[in-house]
């Protein structure tokens, strides 16, 4: 396999060469301008986003052990964990303008009995009629509407069980719901704040490149 450079070239016999997406060996003059400027920023892009990507699995890792290791003193200290039932905590600065906050969010799926609760709120819907709690069936279709990677809308199927609907059909549908709900782990998320004074709205400090 031949070596390339930083530019994306590779010599052979004294020639430059450029070798394109079936392997062929493209000899470099033959290569239009605009191919050789895309491959040439493709690549600069690439090399940052390889060491940003370094460096924050490692900032990850510091971080992760500093505030663990916070966690142990003040639980030696004070005989109890920091945070609330599920992990999630808060660390802020002494002068109230900086804020570390560490979550636990649950990895959530659904068994079959999600198809049972969907049956149920169907024949609900069905004997209020078409037009009677239009709202709730606004709900429902969101509730049950497929999200990208074909997952169910969760937040939705969520918000149906916080309706208060008294009769017996739904009540059944909202059981069987919530034992559809089967949790697979748990994910840990570390998020940063700042504002200017401790009286100040708190302001999230981006790291994620999709939202900066």
């Amino acid at each position: 396999m031949q070596q390339l450079d930083t530019a994306g070239t590779v010599e052979v016999g004294g020639k430059s060469y450029m070798p394109d997406a079936k392997g062929s060996l493209v000899p470099l003059e033959l290569v239009k301008p605009a191919d050789k400027l895309m491959d040439e920023i493709v690549r600069k892009c690439m090399d940052y986003a390889r060491e940003l990507s370094a460096q924050i699995a490692r900032f990850k890792g510091h971080t992760f052990d500093d505030l663990g290791s916070l966690q142990s003193l003040l639980e030696q200290e004070y005989g109890a964990r920091a945070g609330g039932p599920k992990g999630n905590v808060s660390f802020v600065s002494f002068d109230g303008t900086l804020k570390v906050q560490v979550q636990i969010a649950d990895k959530l799926d659904f068994g079959p009995e999600l198809q049972v609760a969907k049956k149920l709120i169907d024949e609900c819907l069905v004997e209020w009629g078409a037009e009677s709690r239009a709202e709730i069936r606004a709900i429902v279709n969101r509730a049950f509407s497929v999200e990208k990677e074909g997952q169910i809308n969760r937040s939705e199927l969520f918000g149906l069980l916080r309706l208060a609907i008294e009769d017996e059909r739904w009540q059944r549908a909202m059981t069987a719901l919530r034992e559809s709900i089967r949790v697979l782990g748990s994910r840990q998320y570390v998020r940063f704040y700042e504002r200017t004074t401790a009286a100040d709205t708190w302001r999230a400090i981006t790291i994620d490149l999709a939202a900066a």
